[in-house]
């Protein structure tokens, strides 16, 4: 779909993106061999992804740009920097879930409220909020162990496989039925006094960056990796995922979508290549930990 789609084929793009989305691409086999040769040019703090992968322009620049410093990797927004992007988006405070119908939305009550549903929307945010202080865990050689990879744009299973969030095995892909227009989310807005709020979303720039989202989800792979020029990034971490996650995740909670990260940061090129030939888009952690480690 281009930018001109209806407004109903806007939202039925939203409702196949989710909280992070199918949106997937291909890695550039050229990418990666320049990066497994050490041949990499770095890219630019802001930029560096293409169509359809950087998104709309009038948003892509209150998308997170590359970490230049170690201590960027991993780093979550802050309170501050989330509430200037959530204006600049077209989101407003005012319109959010409360502290209690949040409380009820992700507990599966209040009126309709289900388990299920509320459990996958609880373990995204929990997966896209995986920065310093908020740590995913698993187990590795059969210690529960803390992981931290939300820069690369990469989570760690429960059963410790490394994927990108947009895996078709993840919560954050599996919970695209339940946030889809018409769906549990829509339905539990409409019946809990949560209308303003869902409005509000759909005119920001979610359902903007959700047709870029679908226009890219043709380009699809088991990987679900994101090239930006010679070095790859997962696909939670592309401007227009990015913010179709901000936007979903501040609706719901602000608090937590300052815990989103601030900064992107390559995946290293012997992880990005396993994961990329990998028949499942998966690779276990404890083989490649040491390549990722948790700051």
């Amino acid at each position: 779909m281009d930018g001109d789609v209806s407004g109903a084929g806007r939202m039925r793009a939203v409702g196949r993106l989710g909280l992070v989305s199918a949106f997937a691409a291909i890695v550039l086999s050229a990418s990666l061999l320049g990066a497994s040769r050490g041949d990499a040019r770095p890219a630019r703090p802001a930029g560096g992804f293409e169509e359809p992968y950087a998104g709309s322009p009038k948003y892509e620049p209150f998308a997170p740009t590359m970490a230049t410093e170690r201590r960027q990797v991993n780093r979550p927004l802050g309170v501050r920097a989330a509430d200037r992007i959530a204006r600049a988006i077209g989101l407003d405070k005012a319109d959010v879930f409360t502290a209690r119908q949040y409380a009820l939305f992700v507990s599966g009550k209040g009126v309709g409220g289900e388990r299920a549903p509320a459990d996958l929307v609880d373990k995204s945010v929990r997966i896209l909020t995986n920065t310093v202080g908020t740590p995913l865990y698993t187990k590795v050689d059969g210690k529960v162990t803390p992981v931290v990879l939300g820069s690369y744009g990469l989570m760690v299973s429960t059963d410790g496989m490394l994927e990108s969030p947009a895996n078709k095995e993840a919560p954050t892909r599996q919970v695209n039925s339940v946030i889809e227009p018409g769906g549990y989310m829509s339905t539990w807005c409409r019946a809990n006094g949560a209308e303003q709020a869902l409005s509000r979303l759909y005119r920001s720039a979610y359902t903007v960056e959700a047709v870029w989202g679908n226009k890219a989800q043709k380009q699809s792979g088991e990987a679900q990796l994101v090239p930006n020029r010679f070095q790859v990034v997962g696909m939670s971490m592309a401007p227009p995922l990015w913010l179709v996650n901000f936007a979903l995740i501040y609706t719901l909670n602000p608090q937590l979508a300052a815990k989103m990260p601030a900064h992107w940061t390559p995946i290293p090129a012997s992880v990005a290549l396993a994961i990329a030939e990998s028949p499942t888009g998966q690779v276990p952690y404890a083989e490649y930990r040491s390549s990722l480690p948790v700051r």
